[in-house]
């Protein structure tokens, strides 16, 4: 597969959406746009006109008509481009195919699901064969699940550089967040919830669910969390929605890297141990306040899943597929990520590690994790581009880990790693700290 076979490296599906009109905003002005060639698709072409104008889009964007319900066309816009991103949901209904077609193709594939249900489907059906084609399928490159996954593979890092032959045990992480929701993610919440059969749901809710490794069995829900941080201050949290999803993300993590590491052992400074567990919740500024909103969530949320009525007038206020927040709230959005993770050794190592980001986490840095994680596949960092003479699609990916280069349905840490953390740093939206934290407050960083 070369370059001069494909009419674009990097094709957006979904491009009229909400999400797809920030990726499509920011791909447009990215610093290496001179670097690689670009496509924007829907199934609507008034639509991706209507885009084109909004935005300004430049004509060497191209502009593709493809309709993800019809399999031919998916096949034809796949097999004309490097990467695809995805952002066409639920994508329990249209992911599927798209998939499929990058297998098939040796095509690259990144999306924004957060349905554990349909990623377990995916590897279970498309692991092995992609790992045959060289296609790296990437599920859940947003805020569902690259901040959660990264925190535990820095960590892993800075007790590894503490000392090698040190593992981690738990590692939990804080979430604090200002953002907003968007129709699309509303619709495939109420696709899951109406759609997907209660044994499948019960199957992807099980432990390690998409690990190929069982690890250790996880902490229980609570309704007050706490991390109580050594020589700093202790964090309060409530149940957050998200936790299921990226905690069986931040498992495969862990069982890809132990499996990894059993068979070459070269690859043991990855692995984050047999006895690593991984946990997360919503900070909130008390123990009551926690309590609290845990409790109206459970109510909520069964509400939601028992009660018609309620079910319906919630879709009625909630924001339609294709709206979202404003430009000024997503401006002013953050989130903030604290990871504690303690060793598995006695005495344990403590280990904190931070990830911020400045805007919203849920849209506009979604958009920006997502175009960068599709851009580690074919680019170094921009602060890495002065060999890009020689650049072809394969020396990028030997510059990715050893799975990335097996292919295979992965996730962000295990196919992009430091590449992506590095991407993500230079856009200057975000900022990554880990270091060893001891009783009165030293650090020692990596």
């Amino acid at each position: 597969m070369t370059m001069t076979t494909k009419s674009s490296d990097v094709l957006l599906l979904g491009a009229t959406g909400f999400t797809g009109t920030l990726i499509t905003r920011y791909l447009c002005a990215h610093p290496q746009r001179h670097l690689f060639t670009f496509a924007i698709g829907a199934r609507s072409r008034s639509k991706l006109d209507a885009l084109v104008q909004k935005l300004d889009v430049p004509s060497s964007v191209q502009l593709v008509q493809v309709d993800v319900t019809d399999k031919h066309q998916v096949e034809e816009a796949v097999k004309s481009t490097r990467v695809i991103i995805n952002t066409v949901g639920p994508y329990w209904k249209w992911g599927t195919p798209v998939v499929a077609a990058c297998v098939r193709n040796g095509v690259h594939y990144v999306d924004l699901t957060g349905e554990t249900h349909w990623v377990k489907y995916i590897i279970s059906r498309y692991d092995y064969y992609a790992t045959k084609t060289g296609s790296i399928i990437v599920p859940q490159c947003g805020y569902d699940s690259i901040p959660s996954d990264i925190s535990a593979f820095l960590a892993n890092k800075t007790v590894k550089a503490h000392s090698p032959l040190l593992n981690l045990g738990t590692s939990t992480t804080g979430h604090k967040i200002r953002g907003g929701i968007s129709g699309g993610t509303f619709a495939s919440a109420m696709t899951a919830m109406e759609e997907v059969p209660r044994s499948v749901h019960k199957e992807a809710s099980l432990p390690h669910s998409l690990s190929p490794i069982v690890g250790v069995k996880p902490s229980r829900r609570q309704f007050c969390y706490n991390l109580p941080i050594p020589g700093g201050k202790e964090i309060y949290g409530a149940f957050f929605f998200m936790q299921p999803t990226n905690r069986a993300i931040v498992q495969r993590t862990a069982g890809l890297f132990e499996l990894e590491a059993i068979m070459h052992e070269e690859a043991h400074l990855q692995r984050y141990g047999s006895n690593f567990s991984y946990d997360e919740f919503l900070v909130m500024p008390s123990k009551l306040v926690s309590t609290l909103v845990t409790t109206a969530f459970v109510i909520g949320f069964g509400m939601l899943a028992l009660v018609r009525p309620f079910r319906w007038l919630v879709k009625k206020w909630m924001p339609q597929p294709g709206e979202g927040p404003s430009e000024e709230q997503m401006q002013n959005g953050f989130m903030q990520c604290t990871n504690l993770a303690i060793s598995d050794s006695s005495p344990p190592v403590h280990v904190q590690s931070v990830v911020k980001g400045n805007a919203d986490p849920g849209y506009f840095l979604t958009a920006i994790m997502i175009s960068e994680s599709a851009l580690s596949i074919i680019l170094p960092p921009p602060s890495q581009t002065e060999s890009l003479r020689s650049r072809t699609e394969e020396t990028q990916i030997h510059n990715l880990s050893a799975l990335a280069r097996q292919g295979g349905v992965l996730t962000s840490m295990t196919a992009f790693g430091d590449v992506l953390i590095k991407r993500l740093e230079e856009t200057g939206r975000f900022e990554f700290s880990s270091c060893v934290v001891e009783d009165g407050g030293a650090r020692k960083g990596i």
